[in-house]
């Protein structure tokens, strides 16, 4: 019978003390799939310990590009001879394949993607990285199993974005930046890790530039070389650890992230009544007198964040009064919620907009607005996790619970968040690790 790695938490109190944040599994990558267009090696710093980072390296040495990882660095560079193909064996593991479209059509004139996976939050769909190619000449077709590209030679034209689409974004900008011309891109994501990606283009030799109204420029030149880069803090586990030390009534300092990439999320925490301390080096979060209620909606950037909503919604249980939450990014983000009800989080969803105006998914049966009553009493209960912010948030459940939980499916927390067992259990956690038998699938 298969066995599984299970985490037993036991609540221990106050959670307090220092996390230090590396680079988002998000930001790096992206980072990993850039280096690929460069002649000479890229070294990507302060990249954190993630399963995603094993998956993307695994797809690029199968493309023929070099990979060494080391604790906090990792070193890219492109081998004489390049795959135009992704193995199927890459397929539904994470969203990473979709970006390497274009890298291939630059380096191999042909491409094969498997289908796209990731976290079970919603479509996100491939329509605009398609569309974007086909508009720079590359045929395309979107097949049961996966994508095929072609292209003798990408050009530069005007596009623009039905939504601002982070990853149609980096595929724009990572594509553009090889091909003949200039390319206009209107509606583009704005979001830190998007700019951070542009700026490590721009390191290995790209022409960009990052206009206002969400219009990006690029300039296609003939070559890129390798560069140097150092990864900012995780804005999302900056955030998350922040809210760990207030659920359970303690205080996380957190390093390594920037106020610059918190200001939505640290606003919002002082009106729910945290006082929240700034520095140059760390910031943290208590709250003394306790939370009160608040009313938050998620967008794109500069807005809340739609992966801070996951813990946000865990902390509401444990603040004073009714609180709203809207999510407007992904349709199917709350399928998290039956997890955190089962260890008592009064919580409820619908499928209207609840806390700000008509978004997107008004008129659909999409649930994406939910209501929090607080305080909740939270138990510990035997919990599957569904994916990576959910798993966190379920461990911020149990930390606030009265009794031991059970969380299964951790290699989701794993995939996203630097060593979170270890964090944890430095800030004073009581948590362990269990082989348990997967139970048969009926």
């Amino acid at each position: 019978m298969k066995e599984e790695e299970v985490w037993l938490i036991e609540p221990s109190g106050p959670l307090r003390g220092d996390v230090e944040v590396r680079g988002s599994k998000n930001g790096v990558s992206k980072h990993m799939v850039a280096a690929m267009l460069g002649t000479g090696e890229s070294t990507i710093q302060n990249a954190p310990e993630v399963g995603e980072v094993e998956i993307t390296a695994a797809m690029l040495r199968a493309l023929g590009i070099d990979v060494e990882i080391t604790q906090r660095e990792i070193t890219v560079a492109r081998g004489p001879v390049i795959q135009p193909r992704v193995p199927e064996a890459f397929t539904g593991l994470n969203r990473i394949p979709i970006l390497m479209l274009g890298p291939l059509l630059h380096l191999a004139g042909e491409a094969y993607v498997p289908l796209v996976g990731g976290d079970p939050i919603g479509r996100r769909p491939v329509n605009f990285h398609v569309d974007a190619l086909r508009a720079m000449g590359a045929e395309v077709e979107v097949g049961d199993t996966g994508i095929t590209a072609k292209a003798k030679r990408l050009h530069g034209t005007r596009i623009e974005l039905p939504y601002p689409s982070v990853g149609a974004t980096e595929t724009v900008l990572m594509t553009a930046v090889l091909a003949e011309g200039k390319t206009v891109l209107k509606g583009a994501a704005t979001e830190p890790e998007v700019v951070e990606l542009a700026l490590f283009l721009q390191r290995m030799g790209a022409r960009i530039e990052l206009s206002p109204d969400r219009r990006i420029v690029i300039e296609g030149v003939e070559s890129l070389r390798g560069a140097s880069t150092w990864l900012v803090g995780d804005r999302i586990e900056a955030f998350s650890y922040l809210v760990a030390g207030l659920i359970t009534g303690g205080q996380v300092r957190v390093h390594g992230c920037p106020q610059d990439r918190l200001v939505t999320a640290i606003t919002t925490l002082a009106r729910m009544g945290a006082q929240v301390d700034i520095t140059d080096d760390w910031l943290s979060a208590s709250a003394p007198a306790g939370l009160r209620q608040a009313a938050v909606q998620t967008d794109t950037h500069p807005g809340f964040m739609t992966d801070w909503q996951t813990p946000l919604m865990v902390l509401f249980t444990q603040s004073q009064g009714m609180s709203v939450l809207h999510e407007t990014v992904f349709e199917n983000r709350l399928v998290y919620v039956p997890a955190l009800q089962k260890m008592g989080c009064e919580i409820e969803v619908f499928d209207v907009c609840l806390g700000g105006p008509a978004c997107r998914y008004h008129d659909t049966n999409a649930k994406h607005s939910a209501v929090v009553r607080g305080v909740s009493k939270l138990r510990g209960a035997d919990v599957t996790l569904p994916d990576i912010r959910a798993g966190f948030s379920a461990v911020l459940a149990a930390a606030a619970a009265e009794g031991t939980s059970t969380l299964r499916g951790v290699h989701h927390i794993e995939r996203g968040y630097h060593r979170p067992f270890e964090q944890f259990a430095s800030l004073g956690l009581k948590i362990s690790r269990e082989m348990r038998a997967v139970a048969p699938e009926s």
